[in-house]
């Protein structure tokens, strides 16, 4: 299942629960970053789902949405019923909703 970032503003605005999870690497989201996002390197995930919530939506990023929409896949296939990937990740984030996000 997929959301939108305009969606993701609204939910954000909104006060809604939920959990931005961004799977990039350590490099790309210290250049850049959205406020308030988890941070879990794809490569740490397997590793680290305990921290996960499964009761809330749990939107994952990534740059432009290729990996997040592997990840949601497979947590979808692992439990995570409330995975949710990020359509166009940090790129549409900067392009759509907040310029001051750089979208490298």
């Amino acid at each position: 299942m997929d959301i939108d970032v305009h969606k993701l503003n609204s939910m954000r605005q909104a006060g809604e629960a939920h959990t931005l999870l961004d799977i990039r690497e350590l490099d790309e989201v210290t250049a850049s970053s959205v406020e308030g996002a988890v941070h879990i390197a794809m490569s740490e995930l397997m590793n680290r789902l305990g921290e996960l919530p499964t009761d809330v939506p749990l939107v994952v990023m990534c740059h432009v949405g290729g990996r997040s929409a592997q990840v949601t896949q497979w947590m979808h296939a692992n439990g995570f019923e409330n995975a949710l990937n990020l359509l166009g990740g940090i790129n549409a984030w900067s392009q759509e909703i907040d310029s001051s996000v750089s979208a490298s």
